[in-house]
């Protein structure tokens, strides 16, 4: 199938990179419809509404999401929980969009604005301090996820994977599996990591403050 009718299917899709369709990445799932080895209701995130963009794309009947995928639902937002947080930094090794902010053996945070609700940061936190907030009740789909949202998931990860594959061409290797995805900080000078390390406390800072209520006195 031409490409360009590859890139409308990835079109049709939220970005959220949730692997959920069984493909590492919305693009894989969108390469794997256009050849025909996967169907069109493999994406739960996009719920009916996704399911019915696809078939219109490529011309076939709608059909109910698959089950084995999961279950259309509401948007949710991955919170950490700061106070048990041990700095592991494996949430920021699967995070598709780069939304989590933290360093080393330091608490992390999410940055709500990036966070797609993939998921993909709750199973692999060896404390289980990632819990999951729904931000959009009563929406769920197209419905609880706008095209704009969808374009800025996807300039995000697209970010990442450029950053990702720079930092290997560079290391001339592929990085060790437990090895952190975002700091290096093993093999930056001293001056280099402290400064880095304010940096990211100071975002983190930011963060959290712009999560709490303002009060008025």
């Amino acid at each position: 199938m031409p490409r360009m009718h590859r890139d409308r299917l990835l079109d049709a899709l939220p970005q959220t990179q949730c692997t959920r369709c069984g493909y590492p990445d919305c693009a894989g799932y969108a390469a794997a419809m256009a050849d025909g080895s996967a169907d069109i209701d493999r994406c739960p995130p996009g719920g009916a509404e996704g399911v019915r963009r696809l078939a219109q794309l490529l011309g076939r009947d709608e059909r109910p999401l698959d089950p084995e995928c999961g279950s259309e639902g509401a948007r949710t937002l991955a919170v950490i929980d700061e106070a048990w947080c041990i700095g592991c930094t494996r949430c920021l090794e699967v995070c598709p969009t780069d939304a989590i902010l933290g360093f080393h053996k330091r608490m992390h945070t999410v940055i709500e604005a990036h966070c797609t609700g993939c998921e993909l940061c709750v199973p692999v936190c060896p404390v289980d301090c990632i819990g999951l907030e729904v931000v959009t009740p009563g929406l769920s789909g197209w419905a609880a996820w706008s095209q704009k949202q969808a374009d800025h998931a996807r300039q995000r990860y697209l970010a990442r994977t450029h950053r990702l594959e720079m930092g290997n061409a560079v290391a001339g290797q592929s990085p060790p599996d437990n090895a952190p995805a975002t700091q290096g900080s093993q093999q930056m000078p001293d001056e280099t990591a402290e400064r880095k390390r304010r940096t990211v406390e100071a975002a983190m800072a930011r963060a959290r403050a712009a999560r709490q209520p303002s009060s008025h006195h």
